[in-house]
């Protein structure tokens, strides 16, 4: 029964080494086939001079290929159309002179795209301006505020752009004096589209 129980654990002994020796071969043979590591290389002036001759592509780094790429500039649209419609200054009629107090409201979107590397823009906005002025009524001088409401307009479309102005109440103002400074008002048409197409150059080169 002992020499049995020797051999039987002669036996396990050659099965184990066998079986180690068998596992140890084979990540050695994984490790021989692996891909080498990569090795820096300091680039010559051969290749420097190749990188720079590429053409450039427009939109981000990582859209080499010039494919659609969307980018929003509201932030900078919305910030600039104010700027812009404030700097219009005091327009001047035959009874009195308004100015653009604010931009009330300035509501949608500007966009950059990239389409096979060609950059378009987009963009459409509806804006509300306060405004204020003094007019002469028979002998007096009245101070009149209101607002100037431009309904959506688009890129491209700004010869249609329209403009409805509406006066705050002011009950001692006749009727006929609130048609005139209405119509002094839409005045302001002209001059806002004009800072309008100035934005609209600005944002096709960015």
């Amino acid at each position: 029964m002992e020499g049995e129980a020797m051999l039987l654990s002669s036996e396990n002994r050659k099965e184990e080494e066998q079986q180690g020796t068998s596992y140890t071969y084979w990540v050695r043979q994984v490790a021989e086939d692996a891909a080498p590591p990569p090795v820096p290389r300091k680039l010559s002036p051969q290749d420097i001079l190749s990188a720079q001759s590429q053409p450039s592509t427009l939109g981000s780094l990582w859209n080499r290929a010039g494919t659609w790429e969307e980018k929003n500039v509201n932030k900078w649209a919305r910030d600039r159309i104010k700027e812009l419609l404030l700097s219009v200054g005091t327009l001047e009629f035959s009874g009195g002179k308004a100015e653009i107090s604010d931009v009330f409201k300035c509501v949608g979107d500007a966009f950059l795209v990239t389409v096979r590397n060609k950059k378009r823009v987009s963009y459409t906005y509806e804006l509300t301006l306060k405004v204020k002025g003094e007019w002469i009524f028979g002998e007096e001088k009245n101070t009149v505020k209101g607002q100037i409401d431009i309904p959506e307009f688009s890129f491209g479309e700004l010869d249609d752009l329209q403009m409805e102005v509406r006066l705050s109440e002011e009950k001692d103002i006749l009727r006929q004096d609130k048609l005139r400074v209405s119509k002094d008002l839409k005045l302001f048409l002209q001059p806002v589209r004009e800072k309008l197409l100035q934005f609209e150059q600005e944002l096709k080169d960015i």
